[in-house]
């Protein structure tokens, strides 16, 4: 008999595939009709099945965070990836060099440092490394400031032997507002990226690969005109801060959480088997006005208030709903950010209309090296 998610122990991650599929294809048709790659980041579901399940819906190769997300997807059969983030440490750098032997490896950073830290081994292992050189947008994390420091380290870059600088990135992960914004938003990180852009090509440097994007400016993207790539992680669950945003709905939130209820007998209050080791501790960041920031959305039970949690447990405020639920009943939760939510838990099921389809070990959970 085909298992269902009501044979499943709780808590679980549960994703509907038909909502996953239909964002899979939504975001991945974009890119096509906008001559867009997108090289998703596997940040959010750290699970190799899905990221080959991005490239089988177009992606030339995925995005990580760090070396060890990048390790567990190429041992898994993902070939060409961009570890987004500068690689430094002596103990990374074989790990890097390792990586570089096995698959088409990109490697973002911000310095001739990195870069230079990279050129040595590289060159002893007879290897050469692609590189994309970052610039700042208004993140404020990484990146370099001004098109002049583009020019001046690009150069130094282009110098150096075992690296081949192949293009510029950024995050525009500061532009965070409602779709209606978004234009605006787009047209002004246009007039940022194309300065930094047109004076590395006027400089000789290659600016064929511009890499960019975010889940929230994903489907905005080609407002930029030197993009040729973005990155988007979390719109194949979404989740309720994108809801909150308005970039997203509830019914294109792919992934929740499956709870039960185990009591009931404080007055307004109902605990779950789900708290801080289940959802992560990652607040609302824009709730709707009037409505108090909580720990996700409850399907069933829209009106409670997921107010706060313990370890192991759910604080549900359920003073202001008429409707509540028993003990023993199952409920499912939509997590304010889906990427901490994932990396809580050792296992995903996909199910469809509640069967069972797919049984994925989150492989590279917890790789923070």
């Amino acid at each position: 008999m085909q298992q269902t998610v009501h044979d499943l122990d709780t808590p679980s991650l549960i994703v509907d595939l038909d909502i996953m599929e239909r964002n899979l294809h939504k975001y991945h048709e974009y890119g096509r009709q906008h001559n867009l790659q997108l090289w998703p980041h596997t940040k959010t579901h750290k699970t190799p099945e899905l990221a080959k399940l991005q490239m089988k819906y177009g992606a030339p190769g995925v995005t990580c965070a760090k070396i060890g997300e990048a390790e567990v997807m190429a041992a898994n059969g993902v070939g060409r990836i961009l570890v987004a983030y500068p690689v430094v440490g002596p103990q990374k750098m074989d790990r890097l060099i390792a990586l570089a032997k096995k698959i088409d490896l990109t490697v973002a950073l911000d310095s001739f440092e990195s870069a230079e830290r990279i050129s040595g081994p590289a060159e002893k292992a007879g290897i050469k490394i692609k590189v994309l050189l970052e610039f700042n947008v208004g993140m404020n994390r990484v990146g370099l400031e001004t098109p002049q420091e583009v020019v001046d380290v690009g150069k130094q870059i282009m110098a150096l032997h075992g690296i081949d600088l192949v293009g510029l990135t950024c995050y525009p992960g500061n532009v965070w507002v409602p779709p209606a914004q978004m234009p605006g938003e787009m047209k002004k990180m246009d007039a940022t990226v194309h300065e930094r852009v047109d004076a590395a090509r006027k400089a000789g440097l290659p600016t064929s690969r511009v890499s960019g994007g975010s889940t929230p400016t994903a489907l905005w993207s080609h407002l930029v005109r030197d993009f040729t790539e973005i990155r988007p992680g979390q719109y194949i669950f979404h989740d309720i801060n994108e809801v909150c945003l308005g970039i997203a709905t509830y019914d294109m939130c792919a992934l929740r959480v499956l709870a039960t209820v185990c009591s009931t007998s404080v007055t307004n209050r109902i605990i779950i088997d789900g708290g801080s080791k289940t959802f992560s501790s990652d607040r609302l960041l824009n709730p709707p006005e009037g409505v108090p920031p909580g720990f996700g959305h409850i399907v069933e039970y829209p009106d409670l208030w997921f107010e706060k949690m313990s370890e192991e447990h759910g604080h549900i405020d359920s003073s202001t709903s008429a409707k509540k639920p028993r003990v023993g009943e199952r409920v499912t939760i939509i997590p304010n950010h889906v990427c901490p939510c994932v990396n809580m838990h050792d296992v995903m099921y996909g199910h469809r209309s509640g069967k069972i389809e797919a049984v994925w070990k989150i492989q590279a959970r917890g790789k923070v090296q």
